[in-house]
């Protein structure tokens, strides 16, 4: 039998702000995000899923909210300028990260 996951609103929280932070730190990518929700959904016991779909609705929404936030604020900001179209045709040379691995936390 699998392992049941813990359901509180801390746990939902967690599990969600530590996928949130592997997307920004480039160690998962939103299909990996993706699957490591459903694994995750699957460990829940069908009776508290009600709750933890609750719990992980409000999650979302107040992250959501923080982001929205944080977006007016910078763009409200005189000395934010956004990011302009590059004037050439050519994309941008990226450069590798060294040591990029050190920076990734397991999710």
């Amino acid at each position: 039998m699998p392992q049941e996951v813990s359901i509180s609103y801390q746990a939902v929280k967690s599990k969600v702000y530590k996928l949130i932070d592997a997307m920004v730190a480039g160690s998962k990518t939103e299909s990996e995000v993706q699957e490591s929700m459903r694994r995750w959904w699957k460990l829940i016991h069908p009776a508290d899923r009600p709750v933890a779909q609750k719990y992980l609705l409000a999650v979302l929404e107040k992250s959501h909210a923080s982001l929205g936030a944080i977006a007016d604020g910078l763009c409200s900001c005189k000395e934010f300028e956004p990011a302009r179209e590059p004037v050439s045709e050519k994309p941008p040379k990226l450069h590798p990260v060294p040591n990029q691995s050190q920076f990734s936390s397991p999710v």
